[in-house]
């Protein structure tokens, strides 16, 4: 082997290492993970739920109370089931406020109640806005083709970014959402970082996550679920065994509610608190940059 044939191997090797070194060991096998499943995420999270995680993402947005003109980042949340939440509160928020305001006008004609509504109807209320963020573009993909579906333009844009380091300017949002996604980012303490951050002096974080249940008798039933049910159901509807039981795994290796709160207090966010769903089996966290 000659000097030359060595140099291309000290060089494929360097490359090698650049590549290794500026990637966190369990993205690729995490974004793998959502890349197979994207197609049937939805599909499995009803059938993995019994449709109970429609109800606790709804929790989570009645927790936020978001008011016309809030700007909110949603990380981790390719279909858009939090973005699609937002901008329907939004909406019914600013309807009752026009619905009062008109009502204190009785002497309005029917033209100007109408164009009352229709000046607003396509745009979301207030300059709201909410920015849809996920590594993965498959994900991504999903809740584009679910928005185009459904009617949802306005207010409404869809970002590629790592959640360890988010491609967005210091103090640009009210709220900051992770619903279901934390427990997957390689280094939790510095997602929190950046989500402080990117959050405005007074800006809320909200973390719904899988969590630690406190009943012991459904934590034996949902262990039992989740380790001998949910992979089985992840081959069936997804074709997916391995990204299931990977994803059952991810759970257990999650902080329980008051390791996490440390941790987010950690980050800087004051008023921390959790409050448990279903025994336990969720949590939604909360935090505010003051």
């Amino acid at each position: 082997m000659d000097r030359g044939d060595l140099g291309s191997i000290s060089s494929c090797v360097a490359d090698l290492l650049v590549r290794v070194t500026h990637t966190p060991l369990l993205l690729l096998p995490v974004y793998h993970v959502f890349e197979s499943v994207a197609k049937k995420y939805d599909i499995m999270n009803d059938s993995m739920s019994l449709g109970i995680h429609r109800l606790w993402k709804d929790i989570l947005l009645h927790q936020m109370n978001p008011y016309p003109g809030t700007q909110l980042l949603d990380v981790a949340g390719g279909t858009g089931d939090i973005a699609f939440r937002f901008i329907n509160y939004v909406r019914s928020q600013w309807e009752h406020q026009i619905k009062q305001k008109l009502k204190s006008h009785q002497n309005l004609s029917w033209e100007e109640i109408s164009k009352s509504y229709q000046e607003e109807e396509l745009k979301l209320p207030g300059g709201s806005q909410v920015v849809v963020c996920d590594i993965n573009k498959e994900m991504l993909k999903v809740g584009k083709q679910k928005a185009q579906h459904l009617g949802y333009s306005e207010g409404l844009s869809w970002v590629v970014g790592n959640a360890e380091e988010l491609p967005f300017n210091d103090n640009k949002f009210d709220v900051y959402t992770i619903a279901f996604g934390i427990r997957n980012v390689t280094h939790i303490d510095q997602a929190l970082q950046e989500a402080y951050r990117v959050l405005k002096p007074g800006g809320r974080f909200l973390c719904l996550e899988f969590s630690q249940v406190n009943n012991p008798l459904i934590s034996r039933l949902y262990d039992l679920y989740s380790f001998q049910v949910i992979p089985v159901l992840g081959e069936i509807i997804a074709g997916d065994w391995k990204s299931y039981q990977y994803l059952v795994e991810s759970i257990r290796r999650f902080p329980a509610q008051d390791e996490f709160k440390a941790m987010v207090e950690d980050a800087g966010f004051l008023k921390v608190e959790y409050r448990n769903l279903t025994s336990g089996i969720v949590a939604i966290h909360s935090g505010f940059k003051l």
